[in-house]
């Protein structure tokens, strides 16, 4: 194709003004519109059915092809039914021509850069973009389903056209209608309960009927920061001075104090040199990976299996190569670096808690790895930041917390980290995502990554509210004991009662079901009939096989919530008749329930880190035979009653300083 554009240049002067870029954007069709008050011109036909290309309507001017034209017209326009014509013909020769174009798309490693259409005459028209091989075959597949009453295709045999003519228009509602059936046949439709959380009763929550209320366990304000009255009063005085949104982008008006402070806040949480902020924790992985993959040449990202939706998008969006690792095996990540060039820029990107599992990251590791074998480390702490380390900025500080707890965070694992991500939607209980790093990192990602550059600043209240949570967390370890005791307390009741836990160090409280119609079951009488509301987890986001419930205590998930949500579990694995753990051992156990040779991990959390090691030894000593039955509780107990002690000295100082 490059050689006849430079043939065709070197004769003719409109195609010394043409761009590949051009000339491919004018086989856009070039339909005739007409409105009530103005009439255009009627185009003619193409032989092949659709209107005539703007590169045809140009091309008919020309004295030289407007002949051969003319030609090709008479002689398709005898049996268009045997030939595919001009139109065709040209559609096809550029649509060809595009698989192997030079032109760059937004993020890609190629060196080649996309170029504008240069001369005024071409009309600038943007292509739709042109799916990829699998979603064309979804499509057509589906297609095919909705034109034939949902009889589908059989494995292995290609999908048949639409049983249409050449003329007929694409059945957009046939095929939204045909998807949804999918998700609807296999179970994994999603449904959205109407949820309110009340701030004034947390974690109570009303429904679509204010005098609905049930119990919230599965929401992700794991520490109830998004009703902290310090966090509320920081908000409600940022909207009162400086309004609802912040303007525009952080080039033109959006760039303000909170975020400077919240940055400057984010980076001091991480010991790192800088912090930048996005809307959302998924668009600052997408942007961030997308960005260095498609920058360094030859980058190759090396991802675990289990990583979140994000930073899959992102290595999509990269354009870079791919590389998947045994989810947490870092014997398979060693061979796969071992396998890639010294040299080669590459990005290991894990998780340090995965969401629905439980599981924590590998994360020194890994950085072991990394240094050995040239990489950066991309580690998403999303569900563990204010969760983990003595101040709350997650998994890679907790691992060295004695450090951290004396001020020296230098030469520890989380140093060692390159790229931090992070989010301000759960633990902080407001919104948006981040990231931590370099200032040269965080540099280059500010000055070209679209996810940032083209994204109106998060509002004004919101960053400051977050910025106080931060804050908060940072110097206030009495949320995270709680969470942790409580979760403790779910986890032995469950377990004591043979409930299937998929076992874990972390906050998280996964309860196998192994089912999708019984895990939707599951969730919906813990709402209609107990007022409990645990979503149901299923595909995607976990493999069929291994559908769950996933609870997430609070640190307002006293024992009252806890009596009541335990009762409600048993009562409905009962009534559905769902697996218990002993039932999973008798098949040989599955993904960690029932598995005669698992080791049971400890909490990520000591209980000389919790602050419970003396009051624990106390309990088990005056228990009979050292029984740990109950210990959980019986800590909560005393938590409690410290707690209602120190209450009026506290009201009694808070009324000091107001005076």
């Amino acid at each position: 194709m490059d050689s006849v554009l430079r043939q065709s240049k070197a004769m003719c002067p409109f195609m010394r003004k043409a761009t590949a870029a051009g000339l491919r954007a004018m086989t856009t069709a070039a339909t005739a519109t007409a409105t009530a008050t103005q009439v255009r011109p009627a185009i003619a036909p193409s032989p092949c059915g659709g209107a005539i290309s703007k590169l045809q309507v140009l091309a008919r001017r020309c004295p030289v092809m407007g002949k051969a034209m003319a030609v090709q017209s008479a002689r398709l326009g005898s049996n268009h039914h045997q030939h595919a014509g001009f139109h065709g013909a040209a559609t096809s020769t550029f649509a060809g021509h595009r698989e192997r174009s030079g032109k760059a798309r937004l993020h890609t490693s190629r060196s080649k850069d996309a170029r504008a259409v240069e001369d005024a005459l071409l009309d600038k028209v943007q292509l739709p973009p042109r799916l990829p091989l699998k979603q064309q075959q979804a499509a057509t597949s589906a297609a095919t389903a909705t034109a034939t009453g949902g009889a589908g295709v059989a494995p292995g045999v290609a999908p048949s056209p639409r049983p249409s003519t050449r003329g007929s228009k694409f059945d957009y509602e046939g095929f939204y209608e045909a998807e949804l059936d999918k998700k609807h046949k296999d179970k994994s439709y999603r449904y959205f309960n109407n949820i309110n959380r009340l701030a004034r009763e947390f974690p109570r929550a009303h429904m679509a009927n204010r005098e609905d209320r049930v119990d919230v366990w599965c929401a992700n304000d794991y520490l109830g920061m998004g009703r902290n009255p310090q966090v509320l009063r920081a908000m409600h005085d940022t909207l009162d001075e400086y309004g609802a949104g912040a303007g525009g982008t952080r080039n033109i008006s959006g760039h303000n104090r909170h975020a400077v402070e919240l940055e400057h806040t984010i980076a001091r949480l991480h010991a790192k040199e800088a912090g930048l902020v996005f809307s959302s924790c998924y668009v600052a992985n997408d942007a961030t990976l997308a960005t260095l993959g498609s920058k360094m040449p030859d980058c190759v990202i090396l991802s675990d299996s289990l990583n979140h939706a994000s930073m899959i998008q992102g290595i999509r969006h990269s354009g870079a190569r791919k590389i998947i690792f045994k989810h947490n095996d870092v014997h398979d990540l060693e061979q796969k670096l071992a396998s890639l060039p010294l040299h080669a820029p590459k990005i290991i990107a894990f998780e340090s808690v995965y969401s629905m599992c439980g599981s924590i990251g590998p994360i020194a590791e890994i950085c072991d790895l990394a240094e050995k074998y040239g990489a950066l480390t991309f580690l998403d702490e999303v569900h563990a930041v204010g969760m983990y380390g003595p101040h709350g900025a997650g998994v890679a500080e907790h691992l060295d917390f004695e450090a951290h707890v004396r001020g020296a965070p230098h030469d520890t694992i989380m140093d060692r980290i390159d790229i931090i991500t992070a989010t301000l939607g759960k633990a902080y209980g407001c919104v948006g995502g981040y990231i931590a790093g370099t200032a040269k990192l965080i540099d280059t990602v500010r000055s070209l990554a679209p996810g940032f550059i083209f994204t109106t600043t998060l509002p004004p209240a919101v960053m400051a509210g977050a910025r106080t949570a931060i804050e908060y967390q940072m110097d206030y370890g009495g949320d995270r004991r709680l969470q942790q005791l409580h979760t403790r307390a779910v986890k032995e009741a469950l377990g004591e009662r043979d409930i299937p836990v998929i076992p874990n160090p972390s906050h998280i409280i996964p309860v196998l079901v192994g089912n999708a119609e019984l895990a939707k079951k599951a969730s919906d009488k813990l709402l209609k009939d107990h007022d409990i509301y645990v979503q149901s987890i299923n595909y995607p986001t976990v493999p069929v096989g291994q559908e769950r419930l996933r609870i997430t205590p609070t640190p307002g998930h006293t024992k009252p919530y806890r009596d009541h949500l335990v009762a409600a579990i048993e009562s409905i694995w009962k009534e559905l008749g769902i697996k218990r753990t002993s039932e999973w051992a008798a098949e040989g156990g599955f993904i960690g329930v029932g598995e005669a040779n698992a080791v049971a991990e400890a909490p990520l959390w000591t209980n000389e880190q919790l602050g419970v090691a003396e009051a624990t030894r106390a309990i088990l000593a005056a228990s009979p035979g050292g029984s740990s039955r109950g210990l959980t509780e019986r800590l909560l107990e005393l938590e409690l009653e410290g707690s209602s002690a120190s209450a009026p000295a506290a009201a009694a100082a808070a009324a000091a300083g107001a005076a």
